[in-house]
C-alpha cells in the first residue's frame, strides 16, 4: 500500500498535493476507493481511502488509525565522506532502510569528487528524494534528512550532544563493540571516510573534537560497506534490528 507523508496532523479528511498527488494520479493512475497509508507530522499512521480528485490534488478519508513502532530507540547520524560515482545513492537508500536519523555528506582531504555550489545543491536534492522514497518503501514514520554537503571541520564543530566515533583502519582506540558498551547516549554520530581514508591530520582533528577512533575488525572495508556495517552494529547493540533492548 502506497505510503504518504503529510506536514499536518491526521484528520477525518486530508488533502494530498504536490509531487505525491501527481505520482498517485498520473503515474499510478489511482481510482476512487484506492487505499493509502498516511503518516503525519507527529508520526501517527492511518489507513485512508481516496474519496475525491481535484485538478492537482486528491482527498482521502481516514478509515482507521494504525499502531506501528518502526523507529529505532536511538538517533543515529551518518557523517559520510563523499565517495566516487553513484555510491552515495546506494548508501543513502540503505542507511534509511536500516534506520538512520539523518545523513550529512562530508568533504574531506581524500575525497575524489569535487562539487561546485550548484552541483552540491543538486546532489543534496537527489539524495533527499532517494531518502524519502526509501522511507516510504520500508515503513518509516519519519523521513530522514540529507543535509547540505559540508566540510569536515564544520561538521566537527557541530557534534555536541552526540556520542561520536570514526571507523579507522589505523591504530584505533578500541573495538566498536567496546565503545558502544560504555555509551548510554540517545544520539550517536558515525563518521566514515572516503575511498582514500582519513589523513593523519584529520584523525588528530577529529580526536580533538571528541571523536573516538574505533575498529570493526582486521579487514579494510569499502566505504559503502563500512557505513552500513557500522550503522547495523550501532542499531543492533542499542536495541534495534532485532537486538536486545537495553
Amino acid at each position: 500500500m502506497r505510503r504518504i507523508f503529510i506536514k499536518d496532523l491526521l484528520a477525518e479528511e486530508m488533502t494530498i498535493a504536490g509531487t505525491d498527488a501527481h505520482h498517485i494520479m498520473h503515474v499510478l493512475r489511482a481510482k476512487l476507493g484506492q487505499k493509502l497509508i498516511v503518516v503525519d507530522a507527529a508520526q501517527q499512521i492511518a489507513e485512508t481511502e481516496i474519496c475525491a480528485f481535484g485538478t492537482d490534488h486528491l482527498t482521502v478519508k481516514c478509515l482507521r488509525r494504525i499502531e506501528a513502532a518502526t523507529e529505532a530507540p536511538i538517533e543515529v547520524t551518518l557523517l559520510q565522506c563523499l565517495p566516487k560515482g553513484d555510491k552515495m545513492d546506494f548508501i543513502v537508500q540503505k542507511a534509511v532502510e536500516l534506520g538512520v536519523s539523518q545523513i550529512v555528506p562530508v568533504v574531506s582531504a581524500n575525497c575524489v569528487v569535487k562539487y561546485d555550489a550548484a552541483k552540491r545543491l543538486a546532489r543534496q536534492k537527489k539524495w533527499q528524494k532517494i531518502a524519502e522514497e526509501a522511507a516510504k518503501q520500508c515503513g518509516r514514520t519519519i523521513q530522514p534528512a540529507v543535509l547540505a554537503v559540508t566540510n569536515l571541520k564544520e561538521v566537527l564543530e557541530n557534534l555536541e550532544g552526540s556520542a561520536s566515533f570514526m571507523c579507522y583502519e589505523g591504530a584505533a582506540d578500541e573495538p566498536l563493540q567496546d565503545f558502544l558498551a560504555k555509551k548510554q547516549a540517545k544520539c550517536f554520530a558515525v563518521l566514515i571516510g572516503p575511498e582514500g581514508g582519513f589523513t593523519p591530520a584529520e584523525v588528530a582533528l577529529c580526536q580533538q573534537h571528541g571523536v573516538q577512533t574505533v575498529t570493526m575488525g582486521p579487514r579494510i572495508l569499502r566505504t559503502e560497506t563500512a557505513s552500513l556495517v557500522a550503522l547495523s552494529i550501532v542499531l543492533y547493540e542499542k536495541g534495534d534490528l532485532g537486538g536486545r533492548s537495553k
